[in-house]
């Protein structure tokens, strides 16, 4: 990458529709990356085409606006770190399941341990989901899965409640695939291969959430599509991680 990151923090949102929950979290974000003591910027990813006023709201607010250049939650993901110009990349959910009151215990725990990744997690010891019991059976489920084909010691792998370095961000978004919410677990198992392939273990820390449901608004996952994008997501995943054991044998 030929552009310097500047010092601070890059908070990415990706939002579809969100207008409403924007509204009232782009205030609270602000406020709690104040607390972490660097500059920072906030990113609204909205889609290819505006659905509705959250273009209006990021300028009421202060924060960039930009849009996804496809569709798709990996577009938009991609689009996010494409955007970044600062050295750290904070990311959460635009909808309100993500408290921001959590940024600063994240961004504490990512500093203090010199982490490569710090998880918000409901599923760490101290945390909670208040999703509906259906989504959290699904999703323990899919955790433990994940844990065993990434190899990453971590109660929760799925959730989008992260802080990156953004310079190992970029080295892996021109490699990546994946077209639903699991571009996110793509993002992992790519950024520890590529600390493997330079004889290094990737650090991944958790510091425990509430997970909330949505404020307003309904979701966009469709239960049966995006079962369907997990379980190939885990076949693709498996042999990508198998196809690089094969590499170092």
């Amino acid at each position: 990458m030929s552009d310097v990151l500047k010092k601070g923090i890059s908070m990415v949102l990706l939002s579809y529709e969100e207008e409403e929950n924007l509204r009232v979290l782009l205030p609270q974000i602000k406020e709690k990356l104040e607390e972490c003591g660097e500059p920072y910027e906030v990113i609204v990813v909205d889609t290819m085409e505006p659905l509705d006023n959250t273009k209006e709201v990021c300028k009421e607010n202060g924060v960039r606006y930009v849009n996804q250049d496809k569709t798709g939650f990996g577009d938009a993901y991609r689009k996010g770190i494409r955007s970044a110009q600062y050295q750290k990349y904070f990311i959460m959910d635009s909808d309100g399941s993500h408290n921001p009151k959590y940024i600063p215990d994240i961004y504490h725990i990512f500093m203090n341990e010199q982490a490569d990744i710090a998880i918000g997690s409901r599923y760490t010891e101290g945390g909670v989901s208040n999703d509906v019991l259906i989504s959290q059976i699904i999703s323990r489920s899919l955790n433990k899965i994940y844990g065993v084909i990434l190899g990453i010691n971590a109660k929760e792998l799925s959730t989008n409640f992260r802080l990156y370095h953004t310079c190992m961000l970029k080295e892996v978004e021109p490699e990546l695939i994946s077209k639903h919410f699991d571009v996110g677990e793509e993002v992992l198992l790519k950024l520890k291969i590529k600390k493997s392939a330079r004889g290094e273990k990737i650090k991944v820390v958790e510091t425990p959430i509430i997970f909330d449901e949505r404020i307003y608004g309904n979701s966009t996952r469709l239960l049966f599509a995006l079962s369907v994008a997990y379980i190939k997501s885990i076949l693709y995943l498996s042999a990508l991680r198998l196809n690089e054991e094969l590499k170092r044998h």
